[in-house]
């Protein structure tokens, strides 16, 4: 077995000459390591590295009591007072200690080291490494108790949570509704605030900003109608209907009490509406709201005899018996009577009765002219009266003469019906050429409807 060579030799080229044998004075029954250069060798013309001797190339390599002793590589600094042997491996200026006669404990020499300084804000660790001090987890920061510790790398800084801000040291609470932050209602609360909305609107996902509320569509408030608004509702009502006094219900509108002229006769309220009605004798025309009288007479619906005649009126009929004649006048036409003058009987009586019939809406506005009177011959040097003979008891008529031969009939009360009203109304003939005076009777029989149309 080989043993290893004394001395270390590198071969510049040992990469295509290995196994090349050291040259003398080593010996060649050894193992030849080829060993990389090292910065305190160098290369002789042989490849052979000789040691540099540092105590003659280091001023001052040792100082104080301390001697410099070279060794293979390097050197040592040892106490004068040792003993020094040389070595007959080394060169003549090296110096090293003699392996002891015996096997002993190594001397541990004491090794000088320069202390690791770190800067402020850091502190070794136990891997001898400047580390970052923590003085926020460490509770050696100066920030008071309004504050709070943030960390940085070297030192801390002292700021304010969020809503506060920093005023001469001291965390300040944030107004933030002074700033508008919330689009309706603000609150103001320690460190942050809180929005809310007026009725009728909901807070967005935002949390400032709010979003109307649809009424109508999330919950109809309404019984008919819902109109939803800018942050509110209306309620309305289908036509008939009023809204009540909460905004909400509606109530059925009774169109009947608010004027009597809806309906000509009749007003009947219904759900919503309401419809006009006739009394008996009457038609509804097209209008919904009119009546209008239905002459049975003329759609012969009447049940008068064949020796009557059937007379309408507003809204019904009236079956007349055909006119008598009493003594001692005579029957001339239908309606007509004459008292003949030959006649004893006949001097103080009117000299003919013509029997007239009319009808007449209830309650007629006065003054009114319901009938006109006129005398059918003119005598020479004759001039007429006329007066209301009987039947004025209640004064709600006069005779108003309109020219020398006539009269109208004047209307000065209303008159309300169902009533009959019977007036004679006389002419009086004045001749005083031949002095005469005689007298003509119209005997006027008025039917009041009971309605005003």
């Amino acid at each position: 077995m080989l043993q290893p060579c004394v001395n270390q030799c590198l071969n510049q080229s040992s990469m295509e000459q290995q196994n090349r044998p050291c040259p003398p004075p080593l010996s060649s029954n050894c193992e030849v390591k080829l060993v990389p250069l090292r910065s305190n060798h160098s290369l002789n013309s042989c490849n052979f590295i000789p040691d540099i001797d540092e105590c003659r190339t280091i001023p001052e390599a040792c100082r104080g009591d301390m001697v410099c002793v070279n060794q293979n590589g390097g050197y040592l600094c040892v106490p004068r007072t040792n003993p020094v042997y040389r070595s007959p491996y080394l060169s003549p200026y090296s110096n090293v200690y003699p392996p002891p006669p015996a096997p002993g404990p190594v001397p541990n020499y004491p090794t000088a080291t320069r202390p690791l300084i770190c800067r402020f804000g850091f502190q070794l660790d136990e891997n001898n490494q400047c580390a970052d001090i923590d003085e926020c987890a460490s509770d050696s920061h100066q920030c008071n108790p309004t504050q709070i510790c943030i960390n940085t790398e070297g030192g801390y800084t002292c700021s304010c949570t969020e809503g506060y801000w920093l005023l001469e040291g001291q965390c300040l609470d944030i107004d933030e509704c002074r700033y508008g932050y919330c689009q309706q209602l603000c609150a103001n609360v320690p460190g942050s605030y809180s929005c809310t909305c007026n009725p009728g609107f909901t807070l967005n996902d935002d949390g400032r900003s709010c979003q109307d509320v649809n009424e109508c569509t999330s919950e109809n408030p309404c019984t008919q109608t819902c109109v939803n608004t800018y942050g509110s509702f209306l309620c309305r009502c289908e036509p008939g209907y009023e809204l009540e006094a909460d905004g909400v219900n509606c109530s059925d509108m009774d169109e009947c009490s608010f004027s009597e002229f809806l309906c000509q006769h009749e007003c009947v309220n219904g759900p919503g509406s309401y419809y006009c009605t006739c009394p008996s004798g009457y038609n509804l025309l097209d209008d919904s709201r009119s009546c209008q009288d239905i002459n049975e007479c003329e759609i012969r619906n009447f049940t008068c005899t064949s020796q009557q005649t059937c007379f309408n009126i507003p809204g019904e009929y009236k079956c007349l018996d055909p006119v008598r004649c009493e003594e001692p006048y005579l029957q001339i036409t239908e309606n007509r009577c004459m008292c003949p003058a030959e006649n004893p009987g006949c001097r103080d009586q009117p000299f003919t009765i013509l029997y007239r019939v009319m009808e007449m809406v209830s309650g007629r506005s006065v003054p009114s002219d319901i009938f006109q009177m006129q005398a059918t011959t003119r005598y020479p040097g004759a001039y007429y009266i006329f007066q209301i003979k009987s039947g004025n008891e209640g004064r709600e008529f006069y005779m108003r003469q309109t020219g020398p031969i006539s009269a109208t009939l004047v209307m000065t009360r209303p008159v309300k019906g169902p009533r009959t009203i019977e007036l004679d109304l006389e002419m009086i003939t004045v001749n005083t050429v031949i002095n005469f005076r005689g007298s003509s009777v119209i005997r006027l029989r008025i039917f009041v409807s009971q309605y005003s149309f």
